[in-house]
């Protein structure tokens, strides 16, 4: 099966695909990314996902991950204040009518309907995606609802809803906004195969039927314990650094993840991740060869790569 991926990173989405027989050929516009995806061997188009559709790219299935910069609470928070005009472009789109995309204040927000219009076209040209995969921060969840009702009317089935991904084996606590729409059955969010990970509550405790969430420590066993500070959210006060040893999952990895300090259990300062352990903490290979430069905002960009192969599943099989 063959996916066309918008948005597509540095390769989340794809280090599953063979495995689960998926091809997806990748279309992105970030040179640093493009570098990493072709030493990586995947299919690539370095470019601009507006400048391209389903007629120059047949496929069967269509995956995305939006640009997330305007919607994160990390952002300007400008997605977030234009969402009524987000999702009353997202009818348009569906309507075939032209979105003003000049209307909104960062060109980035509007690339949320991005994934809209490409299945919209692939529909009018008589051979719709039989499955169509997209992840976003949780601020998108309203967005991707309007689509889904969109696709529905389209003859699609949909499932959206907001996912944890430590319980589909990452190590690292992160909420991604996700929608499933199926041609060929119901759709339906993929079931969590780990537990929830909650603060002070053991590794080994919980739902018996699950299997354990993952810590930084299972992935990065050579490091030994340490501690990882964060000051993620803290507004730079000192006081708020969030503190997770590696016997937890990590906390939500960005493009700031360089800049998390380690310590051993006596304080002393450690080395600081790799782009390969970082990596290793959205699921990556800790092997996987990482190019070009901004190395820690691809990474903290990814999808994670076990939540995308569980979400591919549920879409295709």
């Amino acid at each position: 099966m063959i996916f066309t991926g918008l948005f597509a990173g540095p390769g989340g989405m794809e280090v599953s695909g063979p495995a689960l027989s998926i091809t997806t050929i990748g279309i992105e516009n970030d040179a640093n990314t493009v570098a990493t995806r072709i030493a990586a061997g995947l299919p690539t188009i370095h470019g601009d996902v507006t400048q391209y559709g389903p007629a120059t790219l047949p496929a069967d299935g269509l995956a995305g991950g939006p640009p997330c910069q305007t919607y994160s609470g990390a952002g300007d928070g400008s997605g977030r204040r234009q969402l009524a005009a987000v999702i009353e472009a997202v009818k348009q789109t569906a309507a075939r009518a032209t979105v003003d995309t000049a209307a909104f204040d960062d060109h980035r927000t509007p690339l949320v309907l991005e994934p809209l219009r490409w299945a919209i076209e692939a529909i009018d040209l008589g051979w719709p995606y039989k499955a169509i995969v997209l992840e976003q921060v949780p601020a998108v969840l309203p967005v991707w609802e309007a689509v889904g009702d969109m696709l529905r009317l389209e003859g699609y089935s949909v499932a959206t809803g907001i996912l944890r991904t430590e319980q589909y084996g990452v190590p690292q606590t992160r909420k991604r906004a996700v929608l499933i729409a199926r041609l060929d059955g119901e759709a339906r969010l993929p079931e969590p195969t780990h537990r929830v990970y909650r603060k002070g509550v053991p590794q080994h405790e919980g739902d018996p039927s699950l299997k354990p969430w993952v810590s930084m420590g299972d992935v990065l066993p050579h490091r030994g314990p340490f501690t990882v500070i964060s000051n993620y959210g803290t507004g730079g006060d000192p006081k708020n650094r969030g503190r997770r040893t590696s016997d937890e999952p990590a906390f939500t990895v960005t493009g700031k993840i360089s800049r998390l300090r380690l310590v051993d259990a006596d304080g002393n300062e450690l080395e600081r991740l790799t782009a390969g352990e970082a990596g290793r903490l959205q699921g990556f290979p800790g092997d996987w060869p990482w190019r070009g430069g901004d190395i820690a905002q691809q990474i903290g960009n990814a999808c994670p790569v076990q939540l995308a192969a569980d979400l591919i599943k549920a879409a295709t099989q």
